[in-house]
Formats: structure tokens, sequence, C-alpha cells
């Protein structure tokens, strides 16, 4: 086996585990600085999202995939990027993320960002869908089915909408908060909560699912079938609370369904990452990533990813980037993760604490081979 670390992570294929389509179409720069912050407000008309560290890392590292110098001025990465055709855009930094398997979650804006089966296309890759739980109760809502038969309509929609999917996702965090209830809910409670729903809905109200029965129904029928199941955890927008979106109140609940065989994976943890590494080491159910995070912290991510390989055993960490929208964000999110892993594998080897050859290993399997044993793929 090579030891030449860096060599070996800068060309491994990577298993990007939870990741969004890159956009169908143009986009204007004010909405380019919206999709690269996760506030859902107005940019303040004094500053420009460009001024974080993603913005500094879109301009370093994604400005000479468009022919300019590293770290070019914003206007002049604008003008470049807008050159460009937004199909040649997202080909250009799909294919140069070096990914060779997209786990694609579908249930957020669909129509505005690449199906599988374009995201396929555009990266010459491979892909497979994972299917948000509340999407699949959002739609059956549609179908005006009754309070009581909810519960297995929804068990025989997500039977359907699973063929061939290799995973779950939810977003209980943004929708309610893990401090719920662990238990799994009686008939009579989903009736219940089913029922004042459907009529709020009967009544013109979107069908946006937040009521907590509902959503431990959801979680409940998720880890029943099996697949593996993400949850979005930490950071996110502001319909997040964020002290109630810490794994740690997940405990009773990952008690709970151990037994159903369902691995649960942690989806991007930051600021919790440290407790989900804790999770992770004591449940042998519990895998996380630090997706999210290694985008948005830029220069910082090397710290991110290095603190992600403090408790958990090196089998229960996975590589996401969980980029939505701009393709630039697919690309980053592996050559941060793969720099970050790197300078920290790199200098346990110097320090004489790890051997070259574990090193390659560990990084093979948070790369690519642990989302394969989790999601059933084969890699080829």
């Amino acid at each position: 086996m090579s030891t030449d670390l860096k060599a070996e992570i800068d060309e491994m294929g990577l298993v990007d585990h939870h990741v969004h389509g890159a956009l169908r179409g143009p986009v204007e720069r004010p909405a380019f600085e919206e999709l690269i912050t996760e506030s859902d407000r107005p940019i303040p008309q004094w500053m420009t999202q460009l001024d974080s560290q993603l913005g500094f890392a879109i301009r370093r590292h994604c400005a000479p995939l468009l022919g300019l110098e590293p770290s070019a001025s914003a206007d002049d990465y604008w003008a470049a990027r807008s050159a460009v055709a937004p199909g040649e855009l997202a080909g250009t930094f799909l294919r140069a993320s070096g990914t060779d398997h997209w786990l694609v979650e579908t249930g957020y804006k669909g129509d505005q960002i690449l199906s599988p089966a374009e995201m396929a296309s555009a990266s010459g890759a491979r892909v497979d869908e994972v299917v948000r739980l509340e999407a699949v109760l959002e739609e059956l809502a549609g179908t005006a089915p009754s309070a009581g038969g909810l519960r297995d309509g929804f068990r025989e929609a997500l039977r359907q909408r699973t063929r061939g999917a290799v995973g779950l996702k939810s977003i209980v965090a943004y929708r309610y908060g893990f401090d719920f209830d662990p238990a799994r809910p009686t008939d009579a409670e989903v009736r219940k909560a089913a029922g004042d729903w459907l009529r709020e809905i009967g009544k013109g109200a979107a069908p946006h699912v937040d009521d907590p029965v509902l959503l431990r129904m959801l979680l409940w029928e998720g880890v029943e079938t099996g697949l593996p199941l993400q949850l979005h955890t930490g950071y996110g927008d502001p319909d997040v609370e964020l002290h109630r979106s810490d794994p740690l109140l997940l405990t009773r609940w990952l008690k709970a369904v151990e037994h159903t065989g369902s691995d649960i994976l942690l989806l991007h943890c930051y600021p919790f990452q440290r407790n989900a590494g804790y999770l992770a080491q004591v449940f042998p159910h519990v895998y996380f990533d630090v997706g999210l995070a290694i985008n948005y912290t830029g220069a910082r991510s090397d710290a991110i990813v290095a603190e992600s390989l403090e408790l958990a055993p090196f089998a229960k960490v996975l590589y996401s980037s969980d980029a939505w929208g701009p393709p630039e964000l697919h690309y980053l999110g592996a050559l941060l993760w793969r720099r970050g892993m790197t300078r920290a594998l790199t200098a346990w080897v110097e320090e004489g604490e790890w051997t070259p050859a574990d090193a390659v290993r560990v990084a093979t399997m948070i790369g690519r081979s642990n989302a394969a044993r989790v999601y059933g793929l084969d890699l080829g």
C-alpha cells in the first residue's frame, strides 16, 4: 500500500453520504449570496456574504476552476461565474470534487435543483436517493386520508417511496427539536394529532408537519423499515432552536430504538460534534459526520475535521458535504475535508503516533467504505 498520504487522500473517490442537488438554473448575485448562508433573513445592504469563511473559501479554491487566480476579488469571481452556463458550471465543480457516489436527499425544493439522475449525468458518478420522512407525510396529506388511517397510509406510502432508496432522513430538529417524548406514540395519540392536523389543512393551512406526536410517528415508522435514518443535528437556519438540537437530547430515544436494527446517522452536528462523537462511541447503531460545518468554517474547517476524530471509533465517522444549490459547495465540501484529514493525520504520523498505512486506512474508511457498509452500496 502506498503511504503517500496526501496523494492517497486527494485521489480517493469519495462517497458523499448526505447531499442535495446542484442548482438547475442561473442565479443572480443576491440570491447566490443568500445560498451561502444558513440565514433566511435578507442580507443587510452594508455587507456581502462573501466576506465570510465560506465566501473566502469560494474565492480561494473555486476561482482557479473558472480560470482565475486564487482569491480573486468577489467581483471578478462573479463575472467569471456568470459567464458559464449552469449545466457546465455544475459539471465543472461536481467532477472536480472527486466524488464517486452521491446519496442525494430530495425532500427540499426539488424543482430548483438537479434530480438524482441529472446529478449522475452532470458528475459522471453514481447516485442513490435518501427519502425525507416529513415530505412523504406532507404529500400523503394531499390525498385526504382519514385521521384513523394516517399511520397505515403513511406506512404504505413510505414503502412505495423507498423502493430503490438507500436511506431515510428526518428534519425533526427543525420542526420541533430533540427534546421529544422518546416513546412510540400510541394509535390513539396519532389519531388525535392527525385529526387536528388534517382539519387545519382542510381550512387552508399548508401541509407542514410540526406536531410532536406525528413527528415521533415518522421516526418510529422510519426505524422500523430497517433503513439507515439520517437526522439533521445542530447548526441550521433560524427554524432550528439550536439548544434543542443537541444530539445528547436523543439519548433516551436512541436507547429505545436500538432493537430495531436501523442505523442512526447524525448529520453535521456543529457545534455539538464532540457530543455526537460520544454517542457514536457508546451506541453501536449511531454514526455521525461534520458535513455542513466543513464548508461554513472554511479556513477553520481543519479543526472541525480533527475534532471528529477524537472519541468515536473510526468505523462510525462518515464524510458528507450537505451541499444544496451552488455547485461550489459540492466541490468545497470534498476539498476541505480532504485537506483537514490530510493535515490531522500527517501531524500524527510525523509525531510517531500513527503509521502512514493506518492513516490511509482510516481516511479510506471515513471517505468511502463506512458509507458503503452502512447503506449497502456496491462501490465496484
